[in-house]
């Protein structure tokens, strides 16, 4: 399995909600801020807060994706993963250097694989779905935590620390969010077309197959020029939301 990255938002829409405009990491004319961007302006100063608050974001995320894919075929019955040294938070076990390089600068980029032996499962369809959904999963609760964290941070950001964890918070979550919602698409090699598969007939799955780098070509061009951004923000705000809610429930 290949697991593509190919999405996430940086702290500059959020940070404008949660610290006002006129932090240094909100600009009024872009809601994604990407660090090749901040570095083509010359804004140095920019660049080098992305770059020190989105690394160890994208480290997090990363490893949570891959480790729960590995997770999850351990407890469906395949060891292949935990005898790789998958299972684990460790970003080293996870990270491909070029992968990331370009995740950092483009915005786009992709893990090492998860092995996978599906012949170890006892559904080798409900297997390989489940093993692929635990990643997305895995994201939509790390952003939940990091959202209910940022909410409680938020409520105390007198001091700067405290407004800087609130940012590097809100990064997690929020590429947590594009994370989830875009490995979700049902396009091979994503983890939804694994999802997908469970329920379409082979004969469906083979068709798909055979146009899925035109699609995932089109996806990426939308991600690109942001034409699923409200899907993302939508996401985004929703989880916001139900953490805000379940905050709420000890914090008058």
């Amino acid at each position: 399995m290949v697991y593509f990255i190919l999405y996430y938002y940086t702290a500059a829409r959020l940070c404008r909600t949660a610290f006002g405009q006129n932090t240094a990491f909100s600009p009024q004319t872009e809601e994604k801020q990407l660090l090749l961007r901040a570095i083509l302006r010359g804004d140095l100063r920019t660049a080098f807060i992305t770059l020190a608050l989105s690394l160890p974001a994208i480290v997090l995320c990363l490893s949570v994706h891959e480790a729960a894919h590995g997770a999850a075929a351990y407890l469906l019955g395949d060891r292949t993963a935990r005898n790789a040294g998958r299972v684990t938070l460790s970003p080293l076990a996870h990270i491909d250097p070029m992968g990331f390089v370009c995740l950092l600068l483009f915005g786009f980029g992709w893990a090492r694989p998860v092995p996978v032996n599906i012949s170890n499962f006892k559904n080798r369809r409900w297997g390989m779905a489940l093993t692929a959904l635990a990643g997305p999963l895995s994201n939509f609760v790390t952003a939940f935590i990091a959202y209910c964290l940022y909410l409680l941070v938020w409520m105390n950001s007198s001091s700067v620390f405290m407004q800087t964890l609130g940012m590097f918070l809100s990064i997690v979550g929020s590429m947590s969010i594009g994370l989830g919602v875009f490995n979700l698409i049902p396009v091979h090699p994503l983890d939804g077309s694994r999802v997908v598969d469970a329920f379409l007939p082979f004969s469906w799955s083979l068709r798909l197959q055979r146009y899925q780098n035109i699609i995932l070509l089109v996806f990426i061009a939308a991600l690109w020029f942001g034409w699923l951004d409200g899907l993302m923000s939508l996401a985004g705000n929703a989880m916001l939301h139900l953490a805000a809610r379940c905050v709420g429930l000890f914090i008058p």
